[in-house]
Protein backbone atom coordinates (compact mmCIF):
# COMPACT_ATOMS: atom_id res chain seq x y z
CA UNK A 1 0.00 0.00 0.00
CA UNK A 2 1.13 3.69 -0.24
CA UNK A 3 2.09 3.76 3.45
CA UNK A 4 4.51 0.85 3.05
CA UNK A 5 6.05 2.42 -0.04
CA UNK A 6 6.60 5.68 1.84
CA UNK A 7 8.20 3.83 4.80
CA UNK A 8 10.49 1.94 2.42
CA UNK A 9 11.56 5.15 0.66
CA UNK A 10 12.48 6.73 4.00
CA UNK A 11 14.86 3.84 4.79
CA UNK A 12 16.84 4.42 1.53
CA UNK A 13 20.04 6.29 2.55
CA UNK A 14 21.28 7.18 -0.95
CA UNK A 15 20.06 10.17 -2.96
CA UNK A 16 17.65 9.40 -5.74
CA UNK A 17 19.16 12.24 -7.84
CA UNK A 18 22.87 12.47 -8.69
CA UNK A 19 24.86 15.19 -6.95
CA UNK A 20 25.37 18.07 -9.38
CA UNK A 21 27.12 21.43 -9.24
CA UNK A 22 23.76 23.17 -9.07
CA UNK A 23 22.69 21.07 -6.07
CA UNK A 24 25.96 21.81 -4.27
CA UNK A 25 25.47 25.51 -4.96
CA UNK A 26 21.91 25.46 -3.61
CA UNK A 27 22.98 23.64 -0.44
CA UNK A 28 25.75 26.09 0.28
CA UNK A 29 23.48 29.08 -0.35
CA UNK A 30 20.99 27.66 2.17
CA UNK A 31 23.73 27.24 4.77
CA UNK A 32 24.22 23.51 4.39
CA UNK A 33 26.57 21.34 2.40
CA UNK A 34 30.12 20.35 3.23
CA UNK A 35 31.46 23.82 3.95
CA UNK A 36 34.50 22.74 6.03
CA UNK A 37 35.22 19.57 4.15
CA UNK A 38 38.90 20.40 3.39
CA UNK A 39 39.55 22.70 6.34
CA UNK A 40 42.12 20.38 7.93
CA UNK A 41 44.10 20.19 4.70
CA UNK A 42 44.07 23.98 4.44
CA UNK A 43 45.26 24.48 8.02
CA UNK A 44 48.13 22.03 7.62
CA UNK A 45 49.36 23.11 4.17
CA UNK A 46 48.55 26.81 3.92
CA UNK A 47 51.41 28.59 2.11
CA UNK A 48 53.11 25.38 0.97
CA UNK A 49 53.63 25.34 -2.76
CA UNK A 50 55.38 22.77 -4.93
CA UNK A 51 57.36 24.55 -7.63
CA UNK A 52 58.47 22.74 -10.79
CA UNK A 53 60.43 24.28 -13.66
CA UNK A 54 59.45 23.07 -17.11
CA UNK A 55 59.87 23.87 -20.78
CA UNK A 56 57.58 23.59 -23.79
CA UNK A 57 58.95 23.23 -27.31
CA UNK A 58 56.72 25.46 -29.38
CA UNK A 59 56.70 24.31 -33.01
CA UNK A 60 53.63 26.33 -33.99
CA UNK A 61 55.69 29.48 -34.54
CA UNK A 62 57.60 30.07 -37.80
CA UNK A 63 60.86 29.68 -35.86
CA UNK A 64 61.36 26.95 -33.27
CA UNK A 65 61.17 28.29 -29.73
CA UNK A 66 61.77 26.72 -26.33
CA UNK A 67 59.54 28.46 -23.81
CA UNK A 68 60.27 28.21 -20.04
CA UNK A 69 57.41 27.74 -17.56
CA UNK A 70 56.85 27.33 -13.82
CA UNK A 71 54.21 24.85 -12.63
CA UNK A 72 52.91 25.71 -9.15
CA UNK A 73 50.89 23.16 -7.15
CA UNK A 74 49.24 24.56 -3.99
CA UNK A 75 49.01 21.87 -1.31
CA UNK A 76 46.33 23.80 0.63
CA UNK A 77 43.56 23.25 -1.92
CA UNK A 78 45.13 21.02 -4.66
CA UNK A 79 45.04 23.81 -7.25
CA UNK A 80 47.49 24.35 -10.08
CA UNK A 81 48.88 27.51 -11.66
CA UNK A 82 51.12 27.63 -14.73
CA UNK A 83 53.22 30.75 -15.28
CA UNK A 84 55.49 31.53 -18.22
CA UNK A 85 58.98 32.92 -17.66
CA UNK A 86 59.70 35.48 -20.33
CA UNK A 87 63.37 35.74 -21.29
CA UNK A 88 64.85 39.16 -21.88
CA UNK A 89 63.89 40.66 -25.26
CA UNK A 90 61.76 37.63 -26.19
CA UNK A 91 59.24 39.81 -28.06
CA UNK A 92 56.16 38.46 -26.25
CA UNK A 93 53.61 40.49 -24.31
CA UNK A 94 54.21 40.38 -20.57
CA UNK A 95 51.21 38.27 -19.51
CA UNK A 96 52.85 35.49 -17.48
CA UNK A 97 49.69 33.63 -16.38
CA UNK A 98 49.36 30.68 -18.75
CA UNK A 99 46.75 28.88 -16.60
CA UNK A 100 45.04 30.74 -13.79
CA UNK A 101 45.04 29.18 -10.35
CA UNK A 102 42.43 26.45 -10.15
CA UNK A 103 41.89 22.71 -10.25
CA UNK A 104 43.18 21.24 -13.48
CA UNK A 105 41.41 18.11 -14.79
CA UNK A 106 43.36 15.24 -16.27
CA UNK A 107 43.00 14.74 -20.01
CA UNK A 108 41.14 17.01 -22.37
CA UNK A 109 39.86 20.21 -20.83
CA UNK A 110 36.10 20.68 -20.96
CA UNK A 111 33.67 23.13 -19.47
CA UNK A 112 31.17 21.63 -17.00
CA UNK A 113 27.60 22.91 -16.83
CA UNK A 114 25.27 23.24 -13.81
CA UNK A 115 23.84 19.74 -14.28
CA UNK A 116 27.24 18.03 -14.63
CA UNK A 117 28.27 15.66 -11.90
CA UNK A 118 31.22 16.81 -9.78
CA UNK A 119 34.50 15.10 -10.53
CA UNK A 120 36.44 12.97 -8.11
CA UNK A 121 39.80 14.04 -6.71
CA UNK A 122 41.51 11.33 -8.75
CA UNK A 123 40.32 13.04 -11.94
CA UNK A 124 42.36 16.19 -11.23
CA UNK A 125 46.09 16.81 -11.66
CA UNK A 126 48.06 16.36 -8.42
CA UNK A 127 51.55 17.59 -7.63
CA UNK A 128 52.62 14.21 -6.21
CA UNK A 129 52.48 12.78 -9.74
CA UNK A 130 55.20 15.11 -11.04
CA UNK A 131 58.91 14.27 -11.18
CA UNK A 132 62.07 15.79 -12.61
CA UNK A 133 62.78 14.44 -16.11
CA UNK A 134 59.10 13.70 -16.76
CA UNK A 135 56.98 14.65 -19.78
CA UNK A 136 53.48 15.74 -18.74
CA UNK A 137 50.54 16.72 -20.93
CA UNK A 138 48.32 19.38 -19.39
CA UNK A 139 45.15 21.01 -20.65
CA UNK A 140 44.72 18.41 -23.34
CA UNK A 141 47.45 19.16 -25.87
CA UNK A 142 50.23 21.13 -24.13
CA UNK A 143 53.30 18.98 -23.49
CA UNK A 144 55.69 20.13 -20.74
CA UNK A 145 59.08 18.67 -19.83
CA UNK A 146 59.98 19.12 -16.13
CA UNK A 147 63.72 19.68 -15.72
CA UNK A 148 64.07 21.07 -12.16
CA UNK A 149 62.33 21.84 -8.87
CA UNK A 150 63.04 24.28 -6.06
CA UNK A 151 64.60 23.40 -2.70
CA UNK A 152 61.29 23.24 -0.79
CA UNK A 153 59.80 20.84 -3.34
CA UNK A 154 62.82 18.54 -3.14
CA UNK A 155 62.72 18.61 0.66
CA UNK A 156 58.96 17.93 0.68
CA UNK A 157 59.31 14.89 -1.61
CA UNK A 158 62.19 13.57 0.48
CA UNK A 159 60.59 14.06 3.92
CA UNK A 160 56.88 13.57 3.21
CA UNK A 161 56.83 11.11 0.31
CA UNK A 162 60.16 9.35 0.87
CA UNK A 163 61.35 9.90 -2.70
CA UNK A 164 64.28 11.98 -3.96
CA UNK A 165 63.82 14.01 -7.10
CA UNK A 166 66.40 13.72 -9.86
CA UNK A 167 69.03 16.49 -10.18
CA UNK A 168 68.56 19.43 -12.49
CA UNK A 169 68.69 18.65 -16.21
CA UNK A 170 70.35 21.11 -18.58
CA UNK A 171 67.84 22.08 -21.28
CA UNK A 172 69.55 25.19 -22.66
CA UNK A 173 69.78 25.34 -26.41
CA UNK A 174 73.14 26.14 -28.02
CA UNK A 175 73.63 29.67 -29.17
CA UNK A 176 72.21 30.18 -32.62
CA UNK A 177 74.92 31.22 -35.09
CA UNK A 178 73.85 34.30 -36.98
CA UNK A 179 74.94 34.02 -40.64
CA UNK A 180 77.14 36.88 -41.76
CA UNK A 181 78.21 37.69 -45.26
CA UNK A 182 81.97 37.46 -45.83
CA UNK A 183 83.89 40.71 -45.88
CA UNK A 184 84.85 41.63 -49.44
CA UNK A 185 88.57 41.97 -50.12
CA UNK A 186 90.26 45.34 -49.86
CA UNK A 187 90.37 46.98 -53.29
CA UNK A 188 93.31 49.25 -52.58
CA UNK A 189 91.45 52.52 -53.19
CA UNK A 190 91.33 54.90 -50.28
CA UNK A 191 92.21 53.83 -46.76
CA UNK A 192 91.25 50.53 -45.15
CA UNK A 193 88.96 52.21 -42.58
CA UNK A 194 87.06 54.10 -45.27
CA UNK A 195 86.47 50.93 -47.27
CA UNK A 196 85.26 49.05 -44.16
CA UNK A 197 82.86 51.89 -43.35
CA UNK A 198 81.14 51.20 -46.67
CA UNK A 199 80.80 47.52 -45.67
CA UNK A 200 79.52 47.95 -42.11
CA UNK A 201 77.19 50.92 -42.68
CA UNK A 202 74.54 51.62 -45.26
CA UNK A 203 75.50 55.29 -45.09
CA UNK A 204 79.29 55.37 -44.59
CA UNK A 205 80.52 57.23 -41.54
CA UNK A 206 83.89 58.72 -40.84
CA UNK A 207 86.13 56.09 -39.18
CA UNK A 208 86.75 56.58 -35.47
CA UNK A 209 90.29 56.71 -34.17
CA UNK A 210 91.40 54.41 -31.39
CA UNK A 211 92.38 57.10 -28.87
CA UNK A 212 93.55 54.56 -26.33
CA UNK A 213 95.92 53.02 -28.86
CA UNK A 214 97.11 56.45 -29.98
CA UNK A 215 97.83 57.41 -26.39
CA UNK A 216 99.77 54.30 -25.33
CA UNK A 217 101.72 53.83 -28.61
CA UNK A 218 102.47 57.45 -29.39
CA UNK A 219 105.94 57.74 -30.90
CA UNK A 220 106.53 53.96 -31.15
CA UNK A 221 107.91 53.28 -34.64
CA UNK A 222 109.36 49.92 -35.67
CA UNK A 223 112.04 50.03 -38.37
CA UNK A 224 113.14 47.14 -40.58
CA UNK A 225 115.80 46.69 -43.27
CA UNK A 226 114.52 45.01 -46.45
CA UNK A 227 115.30 44.28 -50.09
CA UNK A 228 113.42 43.01 -53.15
CA UNK A 229 112.79 39.26 -53.17
CA UNK A 230 113.20 38.74 -56.94
CA UNK A 231 114.99 41.88 -58.07
CA UNK A 232 115.93 42.91 -61.57
CA UNK A 233 119.67 43.17 -62.27
CA UNK A 234 119.64 46.93 -61.68
CA UNK A 235 117.73 46.54 -58.37
CA UNK A 236 120.00 43.99 -56.70
CA UNK A 237 121.83 46.54 -54.53
CA UNK A 238 118.79 48.55 -53.49
CA UNK A 239 118.07 48.63 -49.72
CA UNK A 240 114.83 49.85 -48.12
CA UNK A 241 113.80 50.93 -44.62
CA UNK A 242 110.25 49.93 -43.69
CA UNK A 243 108.77 51.99 -40.83
CA UNK A 244 105.62 50.73 -39.02
CA UNK A 245 103.86 53.18 -36.71
CA UNK A 246 102.12 51.29 -33.89
CA UNK A 247 99.86 54.22 -32.97
CA UNK A 248 97.77 54.12 -36.16
CA UNK A 249 99.12 51.03 -38.03
CA UNK A 250 100.49 53.18 -40.82
CA UNK A 251 103.49 52.06 -42.87
CA UNK A 252 105.99 53.90 -45.01
CA UNK A 253 108.98 52.75 -47.07
CA UNK A 254 112.09 54.87 -47.50
CA UNK A 255 115.14 54.17 -49.65
CA UNK A 256 118.33 55.60 -48.13
CA UNK A 257 120.90 57.16 -50.49
CA UNK A 258 123.85 55.05 -51.74
CA UNK A 259 126.97 56.09 -53.61
CA UNK A 260 127.02 55.34 -57.36
CA UNK A 261 123.63 53.59 -57.24
CA UNK A 262 122.27 55.34 -60.30
CA UNK A 263 118.71 55.51 -58.91
CA UNK A 264 116.99 58.50 -57.33
CA UNK A 265 116.47 57.50 -53.69
CA UNK A 266 114.08 58.90 -51.09
CA UNK A 267 110.46 58.13 -50.43
CA UNK A 268 109.41 54.82 -52.01
CA UNK A 269 105.91 54.51 -50.44
CA UNK A 270 104.14 57.30 -48.62
CA UNK A 271 102.79 56.83 -45.12
CA UNK A 272 99.41 55.09 -45.01
CA UNK A 273 97.51 51.94 -44.03
CA UNK A 274 98.55 49.22 -46.46
CA UNK A 275 97.68 45.56 -46.88
CA UNK A 276 99.91 42.53 -47.11
CA UNK A 277 98.83 40.87 -50.37
CA UNK A 278 100.21 37.50 -49.27
CA UNK A 279 98.01 37.24 -46.16
CA UNK A 280 95.10 39.48 -47.21
CA UNK A 281 95.29 41.41 -43.91
CA UNK A 282 96.73 44.70 -42.81
CA UNK A 283 100.44 44.61 -42.16
CA UNK A 284 101.20 43.71 -38.54
CA UNK A 285 104.49 43.48 -36.60
CA UNK A 286 104.41 39.69 -36.80
CA UNK A 287 104.52 39.92 -40.64
CA UNK A 288 107.83 41.81 -40.52
CA UNK A 289 110.00 39.34 -38.62
CA UNK A 290 113.50 39.02 -40.20
CA UNK A 291 113.39 36.31 -42.86
CA UNK A 292 109.73 36.80 -43.75
CA UNK A 293 108.37 38.13 -47.04
CA UNK A 294 105.64 40.76 -47.49
CA UNK A 295 103.97 41.91 -50.68
CA UNK A 296 102.87 45.55 -51.00
CA UNK A 297 101.38 46.76 -54.28
CA UNK A 298 102.88 43.82 -56.20
CA UNK A 299 106.34 44.46 -54.75
CA UNK A 300 107.71 41.64 -52.61
CA UNK A 301 110.15 42.58 -49.87
CA UNK A 302 112.34 40.25 -47.82
CA UNK A 303 112.97 41.47 -44.27
CA UNK A 304 116.70 41.40 -43.51
CA UNK A 305 117.12 43.01 -40.10
CA UNK A 306 115.60 45.37 -37.53
CA UNK A 307 116.99 48.12 -35.33
CA UNK A 308 117.78 47.76 -31.63
CA UNK A 309 114.59 49.41 -30.38
CA UNK A 310 112.41 47.15 -32.55
CA UNK A 311 114.21 44.07 -31.20
CA UNK A 312 113.49 45.25 -27.64
CA UNK A 313 109.84 45.80 -28.54
CA UNK A 314 109.56 42.18 -29.69
CA UNK A 315 111.08 41.00 -26.41
CA UNK A 316 108.97 43.30 -24.22
CA UNK A 317 106.02 45.19 -25.82
CA UNK A 318 105.96 47.61 -22.85
CA UNK A 319 109.51 48.76 -23.33
CA UNK A 320 110.25 52.51 -23.50
CA UNK A 321 112.59 54.56 -25.58
CA UNK A 322 114.21 56.23 -22.60
CA UNK A 323 114.74 55.72 -18.89
CA UNK A 324 113.09 58.26 -16.64
CA UNK A 325 114.88 60.18 -13.91
CA UNK A 326 112.35 59.63 -11.15
CA UNK A 327 113.61 62.58 -9.09
CA UNK A 328 113.12 64.90 -12.06
CA UNK A 329 109.71 63.33 -12.73
CA UNK A 330 108.71 64.01 -9.12
CA UNK A 331 109.76 67.66 -9.31
CA UNK A 332 108.02 68.18 -12.67
CA UNK A 333 104.86 66.48 -11.37
CA UNK A 334 104.81 68.70 -8.29
CA UNK A 335 105.39 71.86 -10.33
CA UNK A 336 102.87 70.86 -13.01
CA UNK A 337 100.14 70.26 -10.44
CA UNK A 338 100.79 73.63 -8.82
CA UNK A 339 100.56 75.49 -12.13
CA UNK A 340 97.48 73.72 -13.42
CA UNK A 341 95.25 74.12 -10.36
CA UNK A 342 95.30 76.93 -7.79
CA UNK A 343 94.03 74.75 -4.93
CA UNK A 344 95.40 71.41 -3.77
CA UNK A 345 91.84 70.30 -3.10
CA UNK A 346 91.01 70.64 -6.81
CA UNK A 347 94.11 68.65 -7.76
CA UNK A 348 93.21 65.81 -5.43
CA UNK A 349 89.58 65.71 -6.57
CA UNK A 350 90.73 65.67 -10.19
CA UNK A 351 92.57 62.38 -9.78
CA UNK A 352 90.42 60.74 -7.07
CA UNK A 353 87.91 59.26 -9.52
CA UNK A 354 85.79 57.24 -7.08
CA UNK A 355 85.63 60.10 -4.52
CA UNK A 356 86.62 57.88 -1.61
CA UNK A 357 89.21 60.29 -0.16
CA UNK A 358 92.31 58.26 -1.10
CA UNK A 359 94.35 57.63 -4.26
CA UNK A 360 95.16 54.03 -5.17
CA UNK A 361 97.94 52.80 -7.47
CA UNK A 362 95.73 52.90 -10.57
CA UNK A 363 94.59 56.46 -9.85
CA UNK A 364 98.12 57.62 -9.13
CA UNK A 365 99.39 56.04 -12.38
CA UNK A 366 96.56 57.73 -14.27
CA UNK A 367 97.63 61.07 -12.77
CA UNK A 368 101.20 60.54 -13.99
CA UNK A 369 99.94 59.65 -17.46
CA UNK A 370 97.90 62.86 -17.55
CA UNK A 371 101.18 64.79 -17.30
CA UNK A 372 102.85 62.65 -19.98
CA UNK A 373 104.91 60.29 -17.80
CA UNK A 374 104.52 56.74 -19.10
CA UNK A 375 106.12 54.86 -16.21
CA UNK A 376 106.17 51.20 -15.29
CA UNK A 377 104.29 49.95 -12.27
CA UNK A 378 107.49 49.64 -10.20
CA UNK A 379 108.42 53.26 -10.92
CA UNK A 380 104.89 54.42 -10.10
CA UNK A 381 105.09 52.63 -6.75
CA UNK A 382 108.43 54.34 -5.98
CA UNK A 383 106.95 57.81 -6.54
CA UNK A 384 103.75 56.89 -4.74
CA UNK A 385 105.72 55.67 -1.71
CA UNK A 386 107.25 59.16 -1.51
CA UNK A 387 103.74 60.64 -1.17
CA UNK A 388 102.52 57.89 1.19
CA UNK A 389 104.15 58.81 4.48
CA UNK A 390 102.26 56.12 6.44
CA UNK A 391 103.11 53.47 3.81
CA UNK A 392 99.69 51.85 4.00
CA UNK A 393 99.37 51.38 0.23
CA UNK A 394 97.26 54.47 -0.53
CA UNK A 395 97.67 58.25 -0.51
CA UNK A 396 95.24 60.22 1.62
CA UNK A 397 94.43 63.90 1.19
CA UNK A 398 96.62 64.99 4.13
CA UNK A 399 99.59 62.99 2.81
CA UNK A 400 99.08 64.49 -0.63
CA UNK A 401 99.13 68.02 0.80
CA UNK A 402 102.27 67.32 2.85
CA UNK A 403 104.16 66.06 -0.21
CA UNK A 404 102.94 68.78 -2.57
CA UNK A 405 103.01 71.95 -0.46
CA UNK A 406 105.93 73.63 1.22
CA UNK A 407 105.90 74.13 4.98
CA UNK A 408 104.49 77.41 6.26
CA UNK A 409 107.07 77.65 9.04
CA UNK A 410 110.52 76.08 9.00
CA UNK A 411 113.20 75.96 11.67
CA UNK A 412 116.09 76.13 9.21
CA UNK A 413 117.06 78.23 6.21
CA UNK A 414 116.29 77.01 2.66
CA UNK A 415 114.66 73.82 3.80
CA UNK A 416 113.66 71.61 0.86
CA UNK A 417 111.60 68.49 0.39
CA UNK A 418 113.17 65.12 1.04
CA UNK A 419 114.59 63.36 -1.99
CA UNK A 420 112.99 60.35 -3.63
CA UNK A 421 114.13 56.88 -2.54
CA UNK A 422 114.58 55.20 -5.91
CA UNK A 423 114.33 51.54 -4.98
CA UNK A 424 111.59 48.94 -5.36
CA UNK A 425 109.91 47.77 -2.15
CA UNK A 426 108.09 44.46 -2.65
CA UNK A 427 106.15 44.65 0.62
CA UNK A 428 104.84 48.11 -0.25
CA UNK A 429 103.67 46.81 -3.65
CA UNK A 430 101.70 44.06 -1.87
CA UNK A 431 100.09 46.57 0.51
CA UNK A 432 99.16 48.80 -2.41
CA UNK A 433 97.57 45.84 -4.25
CA UNK A 434 95.57 44.92 -1.14
CA UNK A 435 94.32 48.50 -0.76
CA UNK A 436 93.34 48.63 -4.42
CA UNK A 437 91.34 45.40 -4.07
CA UNK A 438 89.63 46.72 -0.93
CA UNK A 439 88.66 49.97 -2.62
CA UNK A 440 87.34 48.10 -5.64
CA UNK A 441 85.21 45.85 -3.44
CA UNK A 442 83.94 48.89 -1.52
CA UNK A 443 82.92 50.49 -4.80
CA UNK A 444 81.13 47.29 -5.88
CA UNK A 445 79.23 47.11 -2.57
CA UNK A 446 78.19 50.75 -2.81
CA UNK A 447 76.96 50.36 -6.39
CA UNK A 448 75.04 47.17 -5.54
CA UNK A 449 73.28 48.69 -2.50
CA UNK A 450 72.54 51.84 -4.45
CA UNK A 451 71.06 49.99 -7.44
CA UNK A 452 68.83 47.71 -5.33
CA UNK A 453 67.81 50.67 -3.17
CA UNK A 454 66.74 52.69 -6.23
CA UNK A 455 64.64 49.76 -7.42
CA UNK A 456 62.78 49.50 -4.10
CA UNK A 457 62.63 53.18 -3.16
CA UNK A 458 61.82 54.88 -6.46
CA UNK A 459 59.49 52.33 -8.06
CA UNK A 460 55.92 51.95 -6.89
CA UNK A 461 54.48 48.61 -5.75
CA UNK A 462 57.87 46.87 -5.99
CA UNK A 463 57.78 46.02 -2.27
CA UNK A 464 54.35 44.35 -2.58
CA UNK A 465 55.29 42.55 -5.79
CA UNK A 466 58.45 41.15 -4.20
CA UNK A 467 56.50 39.94 -1.16
CA UNK A 468 54.06 38.22 -3.50
CA UNK A 469 56.92 36.55 -5.38
CA UNK A 470 58.47 35.36 -2.12
CA UNK A 471 55.08 33.96 -1.15
CA UNK A 472 55.02 31.95 -4.36
CA UNK A 473 58.56 30.72 -3.79
CA UNK A 474 58.28 29.57 -0.17
CA UNK A 475 55.91 29.51 2.77
CA UNK A 476 58.67 30.32 5.24
CA UNK A 477 59.73 33.77 6.41
CA UNK A 478 63.30 33.29 5.18
CA UNK A 479 64.74 32.93 1.67
CA UNK A 480 68.15 32.36 0.11
CA UNK A 481 70.18 34.85 -1.88
CA UNK A 482 69.42 32.89 -5.06
CA UNK A 483 65.69 33.19 -4.37
CA UNK A 484 66.04 36.95 -3.85
CA UNK A 485 67.77 37.22 -7.23
CA UNK A 486 65.03 35.11 -8.83
CA UNK A 487 62.26 37.26 -7.29
CA UNK A 488 63.85 40.42 -8.69
CA UNK A 489 64.10 38.81 -12.13
CA UNK A 490 60.43 37.86 -11.97
CA UNK A 491 59.48 41.53 -11.71
CA UNK A 492 61.90 42.52 -14.49
CA UNK A 493 64.90 43.69 -12.42
CA UNK A 494 68.16 41.88 -13.18
CA UNK A 495 70.88 41.83 -10.52
CA UNK A 496 73.92 39.61 -10.29
CA UNK A 497 74.03 37.10 -7.44
CA UNK A 498 77.22 38.68 -6.08
CA UNK A 499 75.51 42.09 -5.92
CA UNK A 500 72.56 40.63 -4.00
CA UNK A 501 74.93 38.98 -1.52
CA UNK A 502 76.92 42.22 -1.14
CA UNK A 503 73.71 44.13 -0.34
CA UNK A 504 72.59 41.55 2.23
CA UNK A 505 75.96 41.50 4.01
CA UNK A 506 76.18 45.30 3.95
CA UNK A 507 72.79 45.74 5.63
CA UNK A 508 73.22 42.79 8.00
CA UNK A 509 76.87 41.81 8.54
CA UNK A 510 77.25 38.18 9.51
CA UNK A 511 73.88 37.18 8.02
CA UNK A 512 73.30 33.63 6.80
CA UNK A 513 72.92 33.82 3.02
CA UNK A 514 70.80 30.65 3.08
CA UNK A 515 68.26 32.00 5.60
CA UNK A 516 67.53 35.69 5.01
CA UNK A 517 64.37 37.23 6.55
CA UNK A 518 63.04 38.88 3.42
CA UNK A 519 60.70 41.36 5.14
CA UNK A 520 63.51 42.75 7.30
CA UNK A 521 65.81 42.82 4.27
CA UNK A 522 63.37 44.80 2.10
CA UNK A 523 62.65 47.27 4.92
CA UNK A 524 66.37 47.76 5.56
CA UNK A 525 66.99 48.48 1.87
CA UNK A 526 64.31 51.16 1.84
CA UNK A 527 65.37 52.85 5.09
CA UNK A 528 69.08 52.91 4.18
CA UNK A 529 68.63 54.30 0.67
CA UNK A 530 69.64 57.88 1.56
CA UNK A 531 72.51 56.69 3.76
CA UNK A 532 74.42 55.32 0.74
CA UNK A 533 75.59 58.19 -1.43
CA UNK A 534 76.69 57.82 -5.02
CA UNK A 535 80.04 59.48 -4.19
CA UNK A 536 81.57 59.89 -0.77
Amino acid sequence: DPFSETRGAIKVTGSTQPRTYEKMYREIMLGGGHVNEDMQQFLENDGKVLRFFAIMDDVSTPQFERRPFVILFFLADDTVEVRELYPLNCGRDNFPIFFRKGKMPIGNYRVDGPQSQPRKKSEYVHGHDFAVGMNVTLLGNFSFYIYDADDFTRRYFREELGADLAPKINVELPERAVPRAPTPPYGGYGSWDDSMASVTHLIPKAPKKDLNKLYHHNGKILRYKAKFTNPKPEDVDRIFVISLNLADDTLSIHEPPQRNLGIVTGRFLEKGVHMNQLSGRLIEPRDLVPGSVVSIYNHEFEILDMDEYTAKMYEDPNTRKCEWDLEAVLQKLREGMRQQYPLVRDIFRRFDHDRDGVMTVAEFQRALEKFGFMLSREEVLQIMRHFDSREDGQVSYNEFCDALLDEDFTTGMLKSKSRLDAYHDGSYAERAAVRTAERQETLEVRNAVRAIGECLYKRQNVFARLCKEFGHITHEATVTSQQIQHAFRQIGQWFELEDVQRCVLFLNPGADLERIPYLEFLKAVQTSFHDVAVHR
